[in-house]
């Protein structure tokens, strides 16, 4: 049975993000059940889930209040749409997350995930600026290597060109910015509070250079994924905010990955004391038991909207579905009464400093990150930071790493998008047990790594 499923995966399962041609000869890794922090493949093996899936499964695998909150709501309504209805999980839903988001921001539209809350918060951001008088306000200001979604809206403004490539020509208007990638400074390296001033003024140049009539949104993660984990500077988030209401420009916050306790508080913002116009979430929202996402958008924002005829021609079958709302209900529940959030709080300096124990090996370059949401950036020089070519990256990242690590249990991310790095971020339930065995392991792989450079 076990080879069976493998087999059938190659044959027609198409893989997301996944060289096919890899699978070829070889069996498709097949992962079959989860418990807590852990996943079991098809032949029984455990893996530690380092990646809590895709930055998702915040209350950790197999739990039986998710499912069964599930169950009972499809029981009762398994769908019906929000188009001009409403049904009581959605309503009840969209006015708890009013209640915990920062800020007056008291409308939620939800779809079925987190690309399309990035794609309906620059379609908010046009619409908006079109309702008010302003229509030339329309581009987006992003970062570079920033992941913010496959859509064409929302690759369009993601920062990783090999991304887009095959897909121009994209959504027009979106630009890029530094981000703040404080290892790799080139300016400010000795002063992270100045670094995260001269990165935040680098987008006021792009608002300036492009014309405040034409910017309509600056998109930012408060920790930044693709590239490895990248935490704002000091100041950095209070000097955006300055920029955006010194030009009228909306500021979104991705938090996608950021919100629901990855980096132990309720919204990205919470822990970097900012206030967005929008944000955009999901992932986190339902732990993953069910698909769903949502962009808050503030009481300003919403305002012309709510006006005469006005309608926002945007929607998605499955957004706001009963039975994913229900499950986040329930998944909030979980947070509440299990104190999520005061678990990765009580634990994140616990976390970073079992990873700082890699340090001391000579492929490990810096540590970074917050919360349960951490980068490890590998260099061929620590003195130097000299990164790997594209040819190490290809034999010893993709070739070794990636499987390597999984081989010895522990499910993680070896990325390159930008500097090679490694990306580990549990279930929030996780504590100290699993943090040694993520050094552990990831110990073990690096030095075999750093033997084959």
């Amino acid at each position: 049975m076990q080879e069976q499923i493998m087999n059938t995966a190659a044959d027609h399962l198409w893989m997301h993000f996944t060289r096919m041609s890899g699978y070829r000869d070889q069996p498709v890794p097949t992962i079959e059940r989860g418990d807590g922090a852990y996943i079991y493949d098809t032949a029984g093996k455990r893996y530690l889930d380092a990646l809590s899936g895709l930055f998702v499964v915040q209350a950790g695998h197999g739990r039986e209040e998710l499912a069964e909150a599930a169950a009972a709501q499809a029981r009762t309504l398994a769908y019906f749409p929000i188009w001009s209805y409403a049904h009581p999980q959605a309503v009840a839903l969209a006015d708890r997350l009013a209640a915990l988001v920062p800020g007056e921001l008291n409308k939620v539209f939800f779809s079925s995930g987190g690309g399309e809350a990035v794609e309906t918060a620059w379609k908010v951001a046009k619409q908006y600026y079109d309702l008010i008088g302003k229509p030339g306000k329309y581009k987006v200001i992003s970062r570079a290597i920033a992941y913010h979604g496959t859509t064409h809206g929302a690759l369009s403004i993601t920062g990783i060109p090999s991304f887009k490539a095959a897909y121009e020509p994209l959504v027009p208007g979106s630009v890029r910015v530094p981000n703040t990638n404080f290892y790799r400074a080139a300016v400010h390296a000795d002063d992270e509070k100045a670094f995260g001033r001269w990165a935040a003024d680098r987008i006021e140049e792009a608002i300036v250079m492009e014309g405040p009539d034409s910017v309509a949104a600056v998109f930012v993660e408060p920790v930044q994924n693709a590239g490895g984990c990248f935490p704002p500077p000091p100041g950095y988030f209070e000097r955006l905010r300055q920029i955006c209401d010194t030009h009228d420009v909306l500021l979104v916050s991705d938090e996608v990955i950021c919100a629901f306790g990855r980096l132990g508080t309720m919204f990205g913002a919470d822990k970097f004391g900012y206030q967005p116009d929008i944000i955009t979430t999901a992932k986190g929202l339902t732990s993953g038991y069910s698909p769903l996402g949502a962009t808050l958008v503030s009481d300003r924002v919403f305002e012309p909207f709510g006006r005469g005829d006005t309608v926002f021609a945007h929607g998605y079958t499955f957004g706001g579905h009963p039975v994913s709302c229900a499950v986040a209900q329930a998944n909030l529940d979980l947070f509440e009464s299990e104190d999520l959030l005061g678990n990765v709080r009580r634990n994140e300096n616990a976390f970073r400093a079992t990873l700082e124990r890699l340090l001391d090996l000579p492929i490990v370059g810096d540590v970074r990150g917050d919360g349960y949401f951490f980068g490890i950036e590998l260099v061929k020089d620590k003195g130097t930071k000299q990164t790997f070519s594209d040819e190490e990256c290809e034999r010893v990242l993709r070739g070794f790493l990636s499987p390597a690590l999984f081989d010895a249990g522990l499910y993680c991310r070896a990325d390159d998008r930008g500097d090679p790095v490694i990306q580990v971020a549990p279930p929030l339930i996780s504590g100290q047990a699993q943090f040694d065995e993520i050094e552990q392991i990831l110990r073990d792989v690096l030095q075999q790594a750093w033997a084959q450079l």
